[in-house]
């Protein structure tokens, strides 16, 4: 355990003196910034999600105003940032902020965790980073980390109730600091502690890390591996999308949805997983975004 209790001061040090200034690290972005934040930093890189952010945010400054939108309009804006169906969770999330919560984004994590679309990382961050509340937060980053400094191993295992307890051992009592160390591990994860090339010259752990000081041993990798995107289903659905959003409000035919695409079958496979997905919605022939 004090191994563990070592790691805290170095982490703040260094974030200190190199964290990166992004907009949701800044004190008066408030909690619904956060939260759309962390809605869009799944499984996307940071300098993708910025400009989607600031453009989310202008618009939508509330999730009342949000709520007050169209669906449809949601999945407009999203745009090509992946993984759509979170763009419809977010807007269900603000409706929800708005009738349940008064249009402010709870701070309690159960009250998070009944949100759509949110789950363990993205409560707690939230808890954490909008309210400065003392909790465990681990997202893949922070894994890599804690795997490599305090388990020895060159890449994580599977997500597990381990890594919030190994987390939680961490962070200094103090809410301030212990929100200061939540981040500092994600952001050394994400910039010094990669996955395929790390930094160890720069890392501010390494004269503390299990990994370094067994000579770096290949213990295996068991990420799961994304599939290749080109000419894959998620692929056919993002050009179904796109066509659903470059027609504005107006709804397509559905002869007339990609109909140059390769495999029709893949096609009609992505217009019935998007309708399966509340993404899309067809009535007498025409396709449209939903409403």
């Amino acid at each position: 355990m004090e191994r563990v209790s070592d790691l805290a001061a170095p982490l703040v040090e260094w974030y200190r003196r190199n964290a990166r200034d992004l907009p949701w690290r800044r004190p008066e972005f408030g909690a619904w910034g956060v939260l759309v934040s962390e809605f869009m930093l799944q499984q996307t890189p940071v300098n993708r999600v910025i400009p989607h952010l600031e453009a989310w945010l202008t618009r939508w400054p509330t999730p009342a105003d949000l709520a007050a939108a169209a669906p449809a309009d949601a999945v407009r804006q999203w745009a090509n940032l992946g993984y759509p169906r979170r763009a419809l969770w977010l807007h269900r999330a603000a409706v929800e902020i708005r009738d349940r919560h008064h249009g402010a984004v709870p701070r309690d994590v159960e009250d998070l965790l009944a949100l759509t679309g949110i789950g363990d990382y993205t409560a707690r961050a939230v808890a954490v980073f909008a309210y400065g509340d003392r909790h465990p937060v681990v997202d893949t980053n922070t894994r890599r980390v804690l795997a490599r400094a305090l388990g020895g191993r060159s890449q994580p295992g599977p997500p597990s109730r381990r890594d919030l307890d190994a987390m939680a051992a961490l962070l200094p009592e103090d809410r301030d600091t212990a929100a200061i160390v939540n981040a500092a591990a994600m952001e050394l994860g994400a910039t010094v502690c990669v996955a395929r090339i790390p930094r160890c010259d720069a890392c501010p752990l390494s004269h503390l890390c299990v990994w370094r000081a067994s000579g770096y041993p290949d213990t295996g990798d068991e990420r799961r591996k994304q599939a290749r995107y080109e000419g894959s289903d998620r692929q056919a659905r993002g050009a179904v999308l796109k066509t659903l959003r470059d027609a504005a409000t107006h709804a397509v035919p559905l002869a007339e949805v990609v109909p140059d695409w390769p495999d029709p079958r893949q096609r009609d496979r992505a217009i019935d997983s998007l309708i399966a997905d509340g993404l899309a919605e067809a009535s007498a022939g025409l396709l449209r975004l939903p409403a």
